[in-house]
């Protein structure tokens, strides 16, 4: 054996035995025991149709807002937060249930009063892992009953965000809900209010059946007007002159001429065609605002008789799969798995540091 060999044999020594042993005597005879509590939950959500889809495309006048990012998004940022270490150190001191093990230089909470040494503590005692909507938790202390209450306490945590969440959105839709239905109803008034000034300024219930009513009364002298004009060229062609029948005759046709021309001039105008158009035209406008306007209202109304239907109950909360759990045994510190990491992670140094010795030493 030479020099090296003797040198590499004391940094195997110094270098992989010695820290071997401290941390196999630190492991085993320092390292307090550590219970974990687990739990798992996810956040459940409820819908249910809107009236107003029923009512075709007036649906997308009462449409419900939607948001791009889920309620299980929020809650996994949210249990990694400075807000939510707070709220927990609050109800329970995670100060003093972390430091309940004195002797434990490693494990044991060795930071101060402040609040960001406990938020890193928090991320070394409770890890989160989030799986397609789920999140499981694994929270660590140095007394089963301070993990299983960590873990109680972070699950009505975010139960009271959910809610949060619920009270927002329904109010949102509510309001939401609610300003359609002013906006429908002014919509219908002002409809329903250009119909009866219509009616007032023509004098028409229906302008439809009373236009059919007057060209019925209109058509029926225009027919006795030909019936009259026929009797006065046969009484010409057949009496004297100076018959009274045909002077009696002459009489009727003029007043029913007249007639006529009254009723033609109830129209506003001597061409009856024009009249009719004209006034059938702008009714049949204002029926069709008033008709649109009385289906908004009642899609509007659906829509916030289910937001309001909806506001009275729950439509998120927080579903839990795994109840806090409370440990029998200490899981943690894993003493042989982390002492065969520092073991494998100390030999692989020494042997790059002895590679790169001899590596050196050939170059030489």
């Amino acid at each position: 054996l030479e020099r090296r060999h003797y040198g590499m044999a004391i940094s195997f020594v110094l270098v992989v035995l010695i820290p071997i042993l401290v941390s196999a005597y630190y492991l085993y005879a320092k390292a307090e025991d550590q219970y974990a509590s687990y739990v798992g939950f996810s956040v459940r959500s409820e819908s249910a149709p809107s009236p107003a889809d029923m009512l075709g495309g007036l649906g997308s006048l009462v449409g419900v807002t939607s948001s791009s990012t889920s309620d299980t998004d929020i809650l996994f940022k949210f249990i990694q937060s400075r807000d939510l270490v707070e709220r927990v150190n609050a109800r329970l001191d995670l100060r003093a249930i972390w430091s309940k093990a004195p002797g434990d230089p490693i494990f044991s909470y060795r930071g101060d009063a402040s609040l960001e040494d406990l938020v890193a503590e928090w991320e070394r005692k409770v890890r989160i892992y989030y799986d397609t909507g789920m999140i499981d938790l694994r929270v660590l202390a140095f007394d089963p009953l301070d993990a299983q209450n960590i873990a109680k306490a972070i699950m009505e945590e975010g139960g009271l965000l959910i809610n949060q969440l619920n009270d927002i959105a329904r109010e949102d839709a509510l309001r939401y809900s609610r300003d359609e239905l002013e906006r429908a109803q002014e919509r219908l008034r002002q409809a329903r209010q250009a119909v009866t000034e219509f009616r007032n300024r023509y004098q028409l219930v229906d302008p439809v059946a009373d236009v059919q009513g007057q060209i019925g009364v209109v058509t029926s002298l225009q027919q006795q007007l030909a019936e009259q004009l026929v009797s006065l060229g046969l009484l010409r062609a057949n009496a004297q002159p100076n018959d009274p029948r045909i002077s009696q005759t002459e009489l009727r046709i003029e007043v029913i001429r007249e007639q006529i021309e009254a009723e033609r001039q109830k129209f506003g105008s001597n061409s009856t065609e024009a009249a009719l158009s004209d006034v059938v035209g702008q009714y049949e406008i204002l029926a069709v605002d008033r008709q649109f306007a009385e289906t908004s209202y009642t899609a509007a109304l659906a829509s916030y008789e289910t937001a309001r239907a909806e506001a009275v109950r729950q439509s998120r909360y927080l579903a839990a799969y795994i109840r806090p759990t409370l440990a029998q045994a200490a899981e943690f510190p894993q003493r042989a798995k982390l002492l065969l990491m520092i073991s494998l992670f100390l030999s692989l140094l020494w042997i790059i540091g002895s590679l790169i010795f001899y590596s050196l030493r050939d170059r030489r």
